[in-house]
């Protein structure tokens, strides 16, 4: 069972606004069964361009209940249901938060339907209640009034139902309030994660990298990251959608990979300290540092010119290596090459290259 409701509010600072109005729909999937519409009196002034945007004004509001006289009736209507809404967070913040004014703990599931539009009916070049039920054929109206707005969001709820024909996607969108989706969902990540050396990328639900790690076990080190109960890790797990991963064969190539990753894309938890840059030159002007690769037939190259890191690259024939200009063509450019200097300098005071070949510039080996 459903609860489908918009509310419209005061306005004004988070978590300090008052609800001015309330449209509630109880849904069975297939017709509305109890509703549940009233002008709240929020005790507190409405922001002006709220009033401009509604059309709710203190004066109406003067003859209103007030939240503590509605309560039990939300109470009643939206229990042993899920609460759906366009931006669903917002709707249900406004609930707990009036119900904690009165010492009472609310919890609910919750179900929006912007993140279920998304995935039912992508590319959409707007997924605002207005625009999105514009271009679907929705007819709103009193936009911007609860009860016209719940309306409009029942429809737009009965059509993605009917698009979800597995009946899968509505199911995974639900935000429990034990959050189990979510649980199983980082579980099934971390179960497809290798057991081998790399760098792992978490991804928020926009598929931007949030957070880089490595380790000699990708799988290991993610998990170990996800069991953290410290404010950083709790807002990676909450925010994370994917993880993708890169072997790497070797330390040198993960150090080499994860500290360039992180200068090029800056993730949001990575906590990037300042390192202290190598003005020291390598033994030799040009040489390639040749290390294990990701298999037993592969090489991991790193090219140095004029003391300087051109680039690396993964190799599994002899001639890809002893080739400099064919090897050129194959390597990944380093742009930070003060920064690749100073990794591949600090990896060498504590480790041996695997093997190091020098060469003039200006021939081939």
């Amino acid at each position: 069972m459903y609860v489908i409701l918009d509310i419209e509010t005061t306005g004004g600072k988070f978590n300090e606004e008052g609800i001015t109005e309330i449209a509630v729909y109880k849904f069975d999937g297939h017709s509305i069964v109890d509703q549940f519409i009233t002008l709240v009196n929020p005790e507190k002034e409405i922001q002006e361009f709220v009033v401009s945007l509604t059309g709710i004004n203190n004066k109406m509001l003067r003859n209103a209940p007030k939240f503590h006289e509605i309560a039990k009736r939300i109470v009643e209507i939206t229990e042993n249901c899920i609460i759906v809404a366009h931006n669903a967070a917002f709707d249900y913040r406004m609930l707990k938060t009036e119900f904690n004014r009165l010492g009472y703990n609310y919890f609910r599931n919750t179900l929006c339907t912007v993140s279920l539009s998304k995935k039912l009916i992508p590319e959409q070049p707007s997924y605002s209640l207005g625009k999105l039920c514009r271009n679907l054929g929705i007819p709103v109206t009193d936009r911007h009034r609860a009860n016209g707005d719940a309306l409009a969001t029942v429809k737009l709820f009965q059509l993605l139902l009917e698009k979800d024909k597995e009946k899968n996607i509505v199911q995974q969108t639900i935000k429990y309030v034990d959050n189990r989706n979510h649980k199983l969902k980082i579980k099934n990540i971390l179960d497809d994660l290798p057991e081998e050396e790399g760098i792992y990328y978490v991804h928020n639900e926009e598929g931007n990298v949030i957070f880089i790690g490595r380790g000699k076990n990708i799988r290991f080190e993610a998990n170990k990251l996800f069991l953290k109960q410290s404010k950083r890790a709790l807002k990676i797990k909450d925010k994370v959608d994917s993880i993708t991963f890169e072997n790497t064969g070797n330390e040198l190539f993960t150090r080499l990979k994860y500290y360039l990753q992180l200068d090029t894309l800056k993730p949001k938890y990575n906590i990037i300290r300042k390192r202290k840059m190598t003005e020291k030159n390598f033994g030799h002007d040009h040489f390639i540092f040749i290390s294990k690769g990701r298999i037993p037939e592969e090489n991991a190259v790193i090219l140095v010119e004029n003391n300087e890191v051109i680039g690396y690259a993964y190799t599994n024939l002899s001639y890809q290596t002893n080739k400099i200009e064919i090897l050129k063509n194959i390597l990944t450019p380093v742009k930070n090459k003060m920064l690749a200097k100073t990794i591949i300098k600090n990896y060498l005071t504590t480790n041996n290259a695997d093997k190091i070949v020098r060469y003039e510039l200006e021939n081939n080996l």
